[in-house]
């Protein structure tokens, strides 16, 4: 049996980048971690996360919104900062959601549900997105072959921005998603995203 620390964020959100940079930071180096994979729409949080595993060999993977996430063809990484990444040794991933894709267009237009969209909302129950995107980055990045799928990695989720979220799992690919497994909860936040009276009391 091992004993290990989970650290609880009050609160969803990239005010929490920070804290979640150390918690990463130290749990990757205890397990001697390759690879770490981060949810990163502009890739800001991504750059955060190099600064802050200065030493570290790790490898770092940027998973952002596949193009046209925002309407249009644009894609969200803009190409000065994906150049700072690929300069610092950051792979960068643009792709189709793994926890949405196609299905996301057929419940926009008929209606329903799909049994993907199950998934990742049984995964949200765990107190944000940012467990839900985790996974989803992980089954992305293991789909490029940008991660392996024989150890483990850390995974790094947030909500809406930054980073609130991170796991130890061991990846799989999507045909394979059922042997995917969360092995740790790093660092998560205690509730889900604030609701709309919660938000005007808190003064965002």
């Amino acid at each position: 049996m091992t004993a290990q620390e989970i650290v609880y964020l009050d609160k969803p959100g990239p005010q929490n980048t920070a804290e979640v940079v150390r918690a990463v930071s130290k749990r990757a180096r205890e397990l001697g971690i390759d690879y770490i994979v981060i949810a990163s729409t502009s890739g800001h949080t991504a750059l955060k996360f190099q600064d802050g595993l200065q030493g570290s060999k790790c490898s770092l993977v940027c998973v952002s919104s596949h193009a046209g996430f925002a309407g249009g063809d644009k894609v969200s990484i803009d190409l000065d900062t994906k150049k700072q990444m690929e300069n610092q040794g950051i792979q960068t991933l643009i792709c189709s959601h793994a926890l949405s894709g196609v299905s996301r267009s057929v419940t926009g237009r008929f209606g329903g549900v799909t049994n993907v969209e199950i998934i990742a909302h049984v995964l949200r129950l765990f107190g944000s997105d940012g467990i839900k995107v985790a996974v989803e980055v992980a089954i992305m990045a293991a789909d490029a072959g940008l991660i392996p799928t024989d150890q483990e990695v850390v995974a790094v989720g947030g909500t809406g921005t930054g980073a609130d979220t991170a796991v130890v799992l061991k990846a799989a690919h999507m045909n394979n998603f059922f042997d995917l497994e969360i092995r740790e909860i790093i660092v998560k936040p205690r509730q889900r995203k604030l609701k709309a009276k919660e938000k005007i009391e808190d003064g965002r």
